[in-house]
């Protein structure tokens, strides 16, 4: 700043939390520089600051949220002022708003101090301003408007609470064991249409629907053996003859000697509760169609993807560097299958019900793709990542790419939440019948009232939430909820912000002498497929071309066509006894073209597979409703391909014809 300020940064200066990041700093100077300085200063206190060039800009950033005001004494001319002074009269929130205004010394100038703090809430700090003392007063003046902000919310929610317990009125009613009406209240009134006069006398049975009788005679037998009834949901008709979804709680009422004479019933409209809850259902029920269909739309490109790799895999030649890019595109095509596998049943997630595919897997491998899939990240950051492993292998029973994903999730935090050229540590070590991973770094840190809160869904460092990078939140959730599934734990540890943090996961191992391999290798059970005639018929003309090189490469004879008229057109020609049948084409779909084929008598007995992006149940059903005998989901894994076509050789496809 101007006149020799001291501009060392201040100890601690990046340890503000909280509400502090989320309100801002507006600064009003006639000279850019001091304004410039000012904003600097504070951003590298990790506090917003945005600079006014003038009153009208002020004024529209207040409109859009402001924390405090930092200006000087020599922009505070008095047309300015008198604005500022407008400006706070015009909203009753901005009144309390905290100024700082850097002054020359004013101990001669004792009016030019008051009409400043006339302004308000009004910190004065004299020049030349010490950085730490500016930093100090900011963060004070920002806690200030928060516990503003705070007490303002707080009377908010009391009047709103205090309008609705005025605005309720329940219904009150009373009534015999016989069900005659006893009592009728104003609620009542309002509620079921009838007047006091027209309902007391009455049976119950006046605002009961028929079908709902029954009901009423358990309650009254409830009520006869002094029974409470809490919250039953049930439906009443008004005098207009509308249906209401009602809640009732119904109480005994009781005579001197103990016996249950009559009964108490307060009864509450639901019907609003009831159409957010239709709503909300509806709601949920199209984000499962809508991430049905996404799922369905992107294993249409995978497919064709998948087949190209293996297709790259056989006939390409063998190098090293050839041989690493073909197994990272391999591993993540896999990832992403999976990922799609989950669009279509996300709330298991939220349940923590993923379904795992354990397999016999090294620890080496896992952090490997783990690593492999956080390296842009970590790159990007310019981050330093050391890794130590034990060097015998580390035998897991664990599901390989859920595994990944735990350590990749704990990868990217570390790169998120550290500084450009930080220091990321990985490593594991063995105790016992276990084996202890820790992923460190010297990054901005967990503050320890959150420490106990990082795992919870949604939650977040406040602090560090403009490095969230447009993270929900849950990425810490779902590692505890996948090494629950594994018989595994995760800790979290930090000594505080800006001291780091570190993630301690520990899992159960095999030994050596137990473990065994349970995934082939692609390829490993390779079936030549010489007695095979596969007909493919998809409209996705790529998806089509590269199953049908697949398979020839296979050694089965394959035809290609890319419309269900046309396939049909070429069966007797071709005469297959396999068909790969896409369900999702235009004009004839797959399940019309299985029909027809049954229908004909030659192809009765011909396997038909169907390829889809779809594969719930009720999918699988109709499916073979439509007369197919297999049900593959897009990508369809190779191995799995190849070893159901090698199993027709002998099975029903021999009746097919020839």
């Amino acid at each position: 700043m101007r006149d020799g300020s001291d501009e060392r940064a201040p100890a601690g200066g990046n340890t503000s939390t909280g509400p502090l990041l989320s309100q801002r700093s507006l600064i009003v100077a006639p000279h850019a520089d001091d304004a410039e300085r000012t904003q600097a200063i504070l951003e590298g206190a990790n506090l917003s600051a945005f600079i006014c060039p003038d009153v009208d800009a002020l004024a529209a950033e207040m409109e859009r949220g402001v924390g405090t005001l930092i200006t000087t004494d020599d922009a505070l001319t008095p047309p300015m002022l008198d604005r500022v002074r407008h400006l706070l009269e015009d909203q009753g929130i901005w009144s309390d708003l905290p100024i700082v205004v850097l002054t020359r010394p004013l101990q001669d100038d004792i009016s030019k101090a008051e009409e400043l703090l006339a302004l308000g809430n009004v910190t004065l700090i004299e020049r030349p301003v010490r950085v730490a003392t500016l930093v100090s007063s900011v963060r004070s003046s920002l806690r200030a408007r928060e516990r503003q902000y705070e007490q303002r919310d707080r009377l908010q929610a009391q009047a709103l609470l205090a309008a609705i317990v005025e605005s309720s009125d329940d219904a009150i009613v009373s009534k015999k064991l016989d069900g005659t009406i006893l009592s009728w209240n104003s609620g009542a009134e309002r509620l079921f249409g009838y007047t006091a006069d027209e309902a007391v006398g009455q049976s119950i049975r006046l605002i009961i629907p028929e079908d709902r009788i029954d009901e009423e005679m358990m309650i009254l037998d409830r009520l006869r053996r002094g029974e409470r009834i809490e919250h039953y949901e049930t439906v009443r008709r008004a005098k207009s003859g509308k249906l209401l979804d009602i809640s009732l709680t119904v109480s005994p009422i009781r005579d001197s000697t103990n016996r249950v004479i009559a009964a108490s019933k307060v009864a509450r409209d639901i019907s609003q509760r009831r159409e957010v809850e239709k709503a909300l259902r509806d709601a949920d029920r199209r984000k499962d169609e809508f991430l049905a269909t996404l799922a369905h739309e992107l294993r249409n490109p995978l497919a064709p993807i998948r087949n190209s790799l293996h297709i790259l895999r056989v006939t390409g030649p063998s190098e090293p560097a050839l041989d690493r890019v073909r197994d990272i595109l391999d591993r993540q095509v896999n990832h992403m299958v999976r990922l799609v596998d989950d669009l279509l049943e996300v709330s298991r997630i939220t349940r923590g019900k993923i379904e795992l595919r354990k397999e016999h897997i090294e620890l080496a491998a896992v952090i490997g793709s783990a690593v492999e899939t956080s390296k842009p990240l970590i790159e990007t950051g310019g981050h330093e990542l050391a890794i130590s492993i034990p060097p015998q292998g580390v035998i897991l029973d664990a599901d390989p790419v859920r595994l990944a994903q735990v350590f990749s999730n704990l990868l990217n935090n570390a790169a998120k939440y550290s500084e450009p050229g930080g220091k990321i540590w990985l490593t594991a070590e063995t105790t016992g019948n276990k084996v202890v991973v820790r992923v460190r770094d010297a990054g901005i840190g967990i503050a320890p009232e959150m420490l106990p809160r990082v795992f919870e869904m949604f939650a977040q460092i406040e602090s560090s939430l403009d490095r969230a990078q447009g993270g929900l939140g849950i990425g810490l959730t779902l590692v505890r909820s996948l090494l629950h599934l594994h018989d595994g734990t995760v800790e979290a540890r930090s000594e505080g912000l800006g001291k780091g943090s570190e993630f301690i996961v520990t899992l159960p191992v095999i030994p050596l002498e137990r473990s065994f391999r349970t995934t082939p290798r692609s390829g490993e059970y390779a079936v030549p497929l010489a007695a095979q005639r596969v007909l493919i018929v998809d409209d996705n003309r790529d998806a089509a071309d590269s199953l049908g090189m697949m398979l020839k490469m296979m050694g089965a004879v394959v035809h290609v066509e890319y419309d269900s008229y046309a396939a049909l057109a070429a069966l007797g020609k071709f005469k297959p006894n396999v068909a790969l049948i896409d369900l999702s084409m235009d004009g004839m779909d797959g399940y019309e073209f299985a029909r027809r084929i049954r229908g004909i008598a030659d192809y009765k007995r011909m396997a038909l597979i169907a390829l889809s992006g779809w594969g719930q149940d009720d999918d699988r059903r109709r499916s073979r409703d439509a007369g197919f005998d297999f049900h593959l989901i897009k990508p369809p894994d190779v191995d799995a391909l190849q070893a159901l076509m090698a199993s027709l050789s002998g099975g029903r496809a021999a009746g097919a014809p020839a």
